[in-house]
């Protein structure tokens, strides 16, 4: 009796399942042929399937308003995307098509705005909220952006210090403003309590004496973040539950004050075997506050999101050919796959992020637990682990086979090009491989098209400061 990866799959997991599935014993995603896309790209390749970032805008969209009908909820719901999470133009370009608010992290965000603006994809009255630490630049820019006629513009304070240093240059006009809540940290945190955001227990005061009495801010948000995302767990509910009860205090002294951000996310699919009750966690958010505004006799608020990793993590992937296969002792057996895992998913060195990582091909074959290498020098350019298995199956084959084994890293397509800094220098010199991206026709037939080939030699020497030959 063969173990063929086919039979582990089938045997862990439900599959097929939603965005895989077989043909002609090769994986595909969204419905489209990988085989297909390697034969015309070659590897490595990174791709985009945009269709997708649509489909988790929408879902969200749905069960939140699909909440607050079923709980009489009198707040609206707004839905932001992070630019910092992925800034090429065709991703956000594809959000924005589904009417999303965006939220900024640094000064050269608005850069990004205003270029948006000027291309035609966003109105000015589009709902900008401002995160992140505020440089005098950083809000010198957002002012200018305000002045510029952007009327829905949020100033997002991280710390006490920052209005006074924007007090300090706003002129004749009125800013909306909201207050970040710094969350205490989970247990197994480095530190306790997060740096960013003002401390729960000295925000009514802030509020009171800097800014309820301040012709120049009009306090319109609270927000909280959660490092780890939305989850159900004591901890979650516990950090909600306090910035529910700074909320309906803070409404009480401000009649301005209508907006309640969620801030951190909702977690992505990292292996076969996820599972997470969105519509219960989306219920529950909404059934609480209404439950403490009703107690505490205050009108409902607007509901944020700030979705980065959900928007757009499950539309990306990278494709690899393993290159060759090295027994280095009895137990271990490496896959060296061509191009390093440290510069195409940094993440997962880094912060030992995990996606679900599958082969392309040779379903049929026996399968076996491997580590992956990439071919830089560095040591740490591997990936041995899976969030469920807490290790790496794929099949096995014979060197005499003619086909080479391809694998996919998937759900990848988030924070990958920011970290790993796209089309820059790279580990080793190593490029940035082919950039393709995917979309459907208003018939539902699928095309792609390159967007970038793989980074030449010459464009890292010129950064280098070499002269071209």
């Amino acid at each position: 009796m063969k173990n063929t990866y086919f039979d582990l799959i089938e045997q862990s997991y439900y599959f097929p399942q939603e965005g895989f599935d077989l043909r002609d014993d090769f994986l595909t995603f969204q419905g489209i042929s990988l085989k297909y896309l390697i034969e015309k790209h070659g590897t490595p390749f990174r791709f985009f399937y945009l269709p997708k970032i649509g489909d988790q805008i929408k879902k969200a969209r749905n069960l939140f308003n699909r909440a607050i009908k079923k709980n009489n909820y009198n707040g609206k719901y707004h839905y932001c995307y992070c630019t910092k999470c992925n800034h090429f133009a065709h991703v956000i370009g594809e959000a924005l098509k589904h009417n999303v608010n965006l939220e900024t992290s640094s000064s050269f965000d608005i850069d990004l705005i205003l270029n948006l603006y000027k291309e035609n994809k966003i109105e000015k009255d589009r709902i900008i909220v401002h995160n992140g630490y505020k440089t005098d630049d950083y809000l010198r820019r957002i002012l200018a952006m305000q002045e510029f006629g952007f009327t829905n513009s949020i100033i997002i304070f991280d710390s006490v210090k920052e209005l006074d240093r924007l007090e300090n240059i706003v002129k004749d006009q009125v800013v909306k403003v909201g207050l970040r809540m710094a969350i205490n940290e989970e247990p197994q945190s480095a530190y306790y309590t997060s740096r960013l955001g003002i401390s729960h227990s000295e925000i009514i005061e802030f509020y009171k004496t800097k800014i309820k009495d301040n012709p120049k801010f009009e306090l319109k948000m609270l927000h909280f973040f959660v490092d780890s995302g939305i989850k159900d767990s004591l901890y979650y509910w516990g950090e909600f539950q306090k910035a529910l009860k700074v909320y309906t205090e803070l409404k009480k002294e401000s009649d301005t004050l209508d907006s309640f951000n969620l801030g951190g996310g909702f977690p992505i699919r990292n292996n076969l075997g996820f599972e997470y009750n969105y519509d219960y966690m989306i219920n529950e958010i909404v059934s609480n506050i209404k439950n403490a505004c009703e107690a505490e006799n205050i009108p409902e608020p607007n509901i944020y999101t700030e979705f980065g990793k959900y928007t757009v993590g499950e539309s990306g992937a990278i494709i690899f050919k393993v290159l060759e296969q090295k027994q280095q002792n009895d137990t271990e057996s490496w896959y060296i796959i061509d191009n390093s895992l440290m510069n195409t998913i940094p993440d997962a060195w880094s912060i030992h992020e995990k996606f679900i990582l599958l082969p392309i091909n040779k379903w049929k074959n026996e399968y076996k637990r491997v580590n992956i290498g990439g071919i830089s020098c560095d040591h740490s350019d591997y990936y041995n682990s899976e969030d469920l298995n807490q290790e790496v199956l794929l099949p096995d084959y014979s060197r005499e086979e003619k086909e080479p084994l391809y694998v996919g890293f998937f759900h990848t397509g988030a924070y990958q090009d920011s970290i790993s800094g796209y089309g820059g220098i790279k580990h080793c010199l190593i490029p940035s491989p082919k950039h393709v991206i995917i979309d459907r026709d208003e018939k539902g037939n699928f095309f792609d098209y390159v967007y970038r080939n793989e980074q030449s030699a010459d464009e890292m020497f010129k950064l280098l400061g070499y002269k071209k030959k």
